[in-house]
C-alpha cells in the first residue's frame, strides 16, 4: 500500500506564516533506506541536510525517517515535497 499526504491539498488558502529561510522536516517511511538515501542524494545535490533513522513499525517492514534541511522559501519547500513523493522508495511522507 502507498501513501502519499500533501497537507497543502486540505489547507489551499491557508498560509502557513512561515519566516524564511528556515529548517523544515519531512518524514519518509520506506521499506529500504539504500535506494532511498541515494534518491535523495541526488534530489538534494549539494545542499546540506540531515538524513536520520526514527524508528521501526512494529511488524519491521518498515523505517521511518526524518530529512532535516533548510529551506529557502516556500516554493523550494513544495518542490522538494513533490520530488520525494515521486520517489518510489517513499512509501509516505509527511
Amino acid at each position: 500500500m502507498e501513501v502519499k499526504v500533501d497537507i497543502s491539498k486540505d489547507l489551499p488558502d491557508k498560509e502557513l506564516g512561515l519566516k524564511y529561510p528556515c529548517n523544515w522536516e519531512y518524514k519518509i517511511i520506506t521499506d529500504t533506506k539504500d535506494d532511498l538515501k541515494k534518491s535523495i542524494d541526488a534530489l538534494l545535490k549539494n545542499r546540506n541536510y540531515k538524513f536520520e533513522f526514527s524508528k521501526k513499525s512494529k511488524n519491521g517492514k518498515y523505517d521511518s525517517y526524518m530529512l532535516s534541511l533548510l529551506v529557502f522559501n516556500d516554493k523550494d519547500r513544495t518542490d522538494i515535497f513533490e520530488n520525494l513523493k515521486k520517489d518510489k522508495n517513499i512509501k509516505i511522507i509527511i
